[in-house]
């Protein structure tokens, strides 16, 4: 065998960090656009008050924070059954990774806005992502 014919036939090696990144970060993003998504969607049907008043807790009841919670949960878990789906290997590894950027996400979010906003939204968002994240992948997991 000369040193040509070598080259061909060496496998192709590719960095695993690309797909690891790339399942979180697909995880991340799937969850935002729905979330948003939603978020525009139930402005438009006239059940969440207006943009302009997205900053002001006062236009929104617990009610519709509960309902946003629900489905906010919702999408994490859906989010994290993707990133584990797409992660290859340590499909839990990758779910609960992208669960720790989303606590961290809603940490930062309950500092920067904790005069401003209700506190038991902002620590249930905490409190149910990494066991979203648990789940999603579970559920993925035990669907294999």
């Amino acid at each position: 065998m000369n040193s040509a014919t070598s080259i061909y036939a060496m496998p192709v090696i590719r960095p695993r960090w690309y797909r690891s990144v790339g399942a979180v970060l697909a995880g991340l993003l799937l969850n935002a656009f729905l979330s948003s998504g939603t978020d525009l969607l139930l402005v438009a049907l006239g059940v969440f008050p207006p943009l302009r008043d997205f900053g002001n807790p006062a236009a929104h009841s617990d009610s519709l924070l509960l309902l946003a919670l629900i489905y906010r949960t919702g999408f994490g878990v859906l989010g994290c059954y993707v990133t584990a789906r797409l992660a290859g290997s340590r499909p839990m590894a990758h779910a609960l990774a992208l669960g720790g950027i989303g606590v961290l996400i809603g940490t930062l979010g309950a500092i920067a806005t904790w005069q401003a906003w209700t506190h038991w939204y902002q620590l249930a968002i905490i409190a149910v992502t990494l066991p979203s994240s648990w789940l999603g992948a579970r559920i993925y997991l035990a669907r294999r």
